[in-house]
């Protein structure tokens, strides 16, 4: 099964992976930004995410076969590849494992780590959305407030709520799956997992996901990369400060 992804422009191939929970609408602002600057840009919904295909198996390894199967499928023989979180952690894994593929690497606030699990109240929110009862997303939003303080929060959540048919919501993510397997989400990039081209890794100031420490293992896994820092930002750095976000990606690219 091939990944659903929106394409804009044309030019070199340029795919964006999302985060956990995300989708490739999170990234269409951004996208349209690079497409008119002669990107062909793919925004990619990863499995059990938007509108791709729902799959029990749920892995960095399985994500990156995916992508394989999707560059195979639009002849796209190399990209510049980005991700974002948990997108980061797949774009990490297909780098190292088809260099070949990618000319530059952008990973946005992850580190190649393991990371503690820590979407539980989030899942725990989700999991309570009733859509027997619950006709609205306002009415999902009110659910939702008993576990998730940050609006900005639900509101990326809730992009997940769709009519299914009408008078009735669904959610696009496959919850009992990621839910199933939320460890996977936090695994380390493996110890051999090595990519040794131009790689830039962009932090948010206010986010602890990529630390001091990180920066070791970061020269570690890549050793062509640099660190640049988005400021006033914290883990969703792509959409709470856009501008400087774009201009680093740009500079880079």
């Amino acid at each position: 099964m091939i990944l659903h992804s929106q394409i804009i422009g044309t030019g070199t191939p340029f795919v964006i992976l999302h985060g956990f929970l995300g989708m490739s609408d999170n990234w269409k602002s951004l996208g349209k930004k690079f497409a008119n600057q002669g990107y062909q840009m793919h925004l990619i919904d990863q499995r059990n995410h938007g509108r791709s295909f729902h799959d029990p198996v749920f892995s960095y390894q399985a994500m990156a076969a995916d992508l394989l199967s999707y560059c195979e499928h639009h002849n796209l023989d190399q990209v510049v590849l980005l991700g974002h979180s948990m997108g980061g952690k797949t774009a990490m894994e297909f780098a190292a494992a088809h260099p070949e593929r990618v000319s530059k690497l952008l990973i946005a606030d992850i580190a190649p780590r393991q990371y503690a699990e820590h979407h539980q109240d989030i899942l725990k929110g989700l999991g309570l959305l009733d859509f027997s009862i619950i006709n609205s997303r306002a009415k999902a939003d009110e659910v939702l407030a008993s576990y998730i303080k940050e609006p900005g929060v639900r509101l990326f959540l809730l992009k997940n709520v769709y009519w299914i048919e009408k008078k009735q919501l669904a959610l696009r993510v496959n919850l009992p799956v990621v839910t199933k397997e939320i460890a996977q989400v936090g695994k380390a990039l493996a110890t051999t997992a090595f990519f040794n081209k131009e790689t830039l890794f962009v932090r948010g100031e206010n986010s602890g996901y990529i630390t001091s420490l990180d920066e070791i293992s970061i020269q570690k896994h890549f050793p062509k990369s640099q660190i640049k820092t988005i400021l006033g930002a914290g883990h969703w750095l792509h959409a709470e400060n856009p501008q400087q976000f774009h201009q680093i990606v740009v500079d880079f690219l």
